[in-house]
């Protein structure tokens, strides 16, 4: 906590001046939790009272793709721009067209050892396939009212991930449940309730009862354990594929999401100077993370149960693996301790790193220098294991290749089995005590047993103790932080926090449209699937980049430099960041000895052909006077970072995008 206030001084100064020039501005403190999990479990009241008897339904935008995850308790929710919702904040209202709405019925219940995880991947990828980019999707039948309110929660926060504006859970028994245990008020709950029975709209619909814009259905015994990957988060394979999949995937070509390497590289293993064999297939990180599952009791506590089991039958977790939790509250972790499960998987590398966006976001740390080593001078692939909603190229660490999104106890059975190439339906995932293999089936936890020690989780009072501290005793760093006064932002010299140029000839006559765009040259040619990732990086940044060599001149060293997540508050460090993806491919460039394509932000610079970083690119073309233009295929702007994408792009002065089609979210 202390780095955190440390590295982030400049961004909580600007947050303490805004709670005393905006009367209905608040503040939850850093280390409380991610700021989803803390709506579901305290912000959120289902209903609003307004002034004398009125009461009307509550509804938000939020400046991040997860505000979905609210839809789980009947709440109409869904991610916007900064524009958007600061224009909501200063009192302007949110249009949008009367959307489809996609009816999509649950049938059947889980089968045993099926966890929530496996369940919203299966739907990430049926609704990818639907493309349902744009319509909001209900969830209805009698398989949605089997349901617990988390798994709700879950599904409907993979909203940006399989497309749609939101995913919608109707208010019912198991909402109610859900604000008792939650520790919401008797008057809060009365109220709620009532109200969305007067208004006719209690209870999960049959899927006969509405008519839907289309209807899918799916049978929820046919969900089977499953993890993501190795670049998107709709690329779901079962678990017993997963060996195979890693394999054929390793020389596949790139078009066909492949690693496009010779398949005889796979096996050898490469040492490092301290004596560590580092494999193609090696799980580097496992990471339980991202508020999709952390908050979720059942599939943490199913975590914190196959660690026990583990350690008690004499497991260990690989040398080479980065091991985190990073829960979405603190209510998490009290009740991991209660359940007597934390300090299982703290042996196994599991402890606490933060309360916040981590891993899922490219807030993993670096590995050690002499693995990343190993990686870049033999070119290997290797993974990350993690129970997070998005996978993207680049976006948890800039040299794993593959990174598979999993449930909780399954990131744990990766991190003890040190390899993708292991396959755990039929082989052991470890060794225990006197050489004994140990199979996944011999550690997984029953329903029985997590549903046991659920009543640690449901624990209204003790949420509600939790979120009072909220405004009773924020914490000591957080009290230091001083904001500046007056209504008007002082914008003091910073490297986080810069006043952007979007107003600097700003008039109160709007500008004459632009008939077209003339002359333009072409920045970059790509293909599909270019997510806001490609676009607008979150994760960490070299010296050597556009970024980089920004903040050094600015004084600041590499290892302050923190991540492009963190510097979204000054435009100088987000434009140099804008296509630096070490990922993305501009097909502009000419392909490799082997087929492939070369890899990073770089483009042509026309007249001449001159290979550079777009960032200095686009200042050349912009110093000329020369507009640009970029081309894309399908799908262009899924994921999240939305806002930079967009104003990145802008500022980088290229006049349009022409794409096959464009992501709901970006657009």
């Amino acid at each position: 906590m202390k780095l955190e206030f440390q590295r982030n001084q400049e961004r909580y100064q600007f947050m303490k001046w805004g709670m005393g020039a905006f009367s209905s501005f608040g503040v939850v403190p850093p280390g409380f939790g991610i700021v989803h999990q803390v709506n579901l479990e305290h912000l959120a009241r289902g209903v609003h009272k307004g002034p004398g008897k009125l009461y009307y339904p509550d509804s938000l935008v939020g400046t991040d793709s997860h505000t979905t995850m609210i839809n789980g308790i009947g709440v109409v929710g869904w991610g916007v721009g900064g524009i958007e919702a600061e224009a909501a904040m200063l009192g302007q209202p949110v249009y949008f067209l009367t959307p489809d709405v996609v009816g999509f019925e649950l049938t059947g219940k889980l089968r045993e050892g099926v966890t929530a995880t496996d369940l919203v991947l299966t739907v990430t990828e049926i609704l990818r396939r639907e493309k349902v980019v744009g319509p909001f999707v209900e969830f209805c039948g009698e398989g949605t009212r089997s349901l617990a309110l988390p798994d709700r929660a879950t599904i409907a926060n993979m909203a940006p991930e399989y497309g749609a504006t939101m995913g919608f859970f109707p208010v019912d028994e198991k909402t109610i449940d859900y604000f008792k245990g939650t520790g919401r008020t008797k008057g809060e709950i009365e109220a709620f309730e009532a109200y969305f029975r007067a208004q006719g709209m209690f209870g999960i619909p049959r899927a006969a009862d509405i008519d839907y814009s289309q209807l899918i259905s799916l049978d929820l015994a046919s969900v089977a354990p499953s993890v993501a990957g190795p670049k998107r988060p709709q690329d779901r394979i079962e678990l017993g594929h997963v060996k195979q999949a890693f394999t054929e995937l390793f020389s596949a070509p790139a078009a066909s999401n492949g690693f496009n390497h010779p398949a005889d590289k796979l096996s050898p293993a490469v040492t490092t100077p301290s004596g560590l064999a580092i494999r193609n297939g090696d799980v580097l990180i496992a990471a339980i993370t991202s508020c999709t599952n952390t908050s979720n009791p059942g599939v943490l506590l199913a975590a914190g149960l196959l660690a026990k089991k583990a350690v008690q039958a004499g497991l260990k977790v690989k040398k080479h693996v980065k091991t985190s939790l990073a829960p979405g509250s603190r209510v998490v972790t009290e009740y991991l301790e209660k359940a007597g499960l934390l300090p299982y998987l703290e042996k196994l590398g599991f402890a606490v790193a933060a309360y916040g966006c981590t891993t899922c976001i490219g807030n993993a740390g670096d590995l050690t220098a002499e693995i990343n080593e190993a990686i870049t001078t033999n070119d290997m692939v290797c993974a990350a294991v993690l129970s997070g909603n998005r996978n993207f190229e680049a976006r948890i660490h800039p040299n794993l290749k593959a990174n598979f999104l999993a449930s909780p106890p399954l990131v744990v059975a990766y991190a003890i089995a040190g390899n993708m190439r292991v396959d755990l339906m039929t082989e052991p995932v470890g060794h225990g005590k006197g050489g004994k293999p140990i199979f996944l089936g011999d550690i997984w936890p029953a329903s029985e047993e997590i549903h046991a020690l659920m009543k640690y989780a449901m624990n209204g009072k003790a949420v509600r103790a939790n979120y009072e501290k909220v405004k009773s005793e924020p914490g000591k760093l957080w009290k230091k932080i001083e904001g500046g006064k007056g209504d008007v932002y002082a914008w003091p010299a910073s490297t986080y926090i810069a006043r952007p140029p979007f107003f600097d000839k700003f008039t109160m006559r709007p500008p004459a449209l632009v008939a077209g765009v003339k002359g333009a040259r072409i920045m970059a040619l790509f293909g599909d699937s270019i997510t806001t990732d490609h676009i607008s990086p979150a994760g960490s940044f070299k010296a050597d980049t556009p970024a980089g060599l920004y903040l050094q001149a600015q004084g600041v060293k590499p290892i302050d430099f923190n991540s492009y997540g963190s510097r979204r508050g000054h435009h100088e460090v987000m434009m140099r960041g804008t296509f630096a993806n070490v990922r993305i491919k501009n097909l502009m460039l000419p392909a490799k000895a082997d087929g492939g394509r070369e890899e990073g932000g770089y483009t042509l610079y026309q007249p001449g052909g001159e290979q550079l970083p777009i960032y200095d690119a686009a200042m050349r073309y912009q110093a000329a006077g020369v507009p640009t233009v970029i081309f894309a295929g399908e799908e262009y702007g899924t994921g999240s970072s939305r806002d930079w994408a967009a104003k990145g792009t802008q500022l980088l002065g290229i006049q349009a995008v022409v794409a096959r089609s464009f992501e709901r979210i970006h657009r």
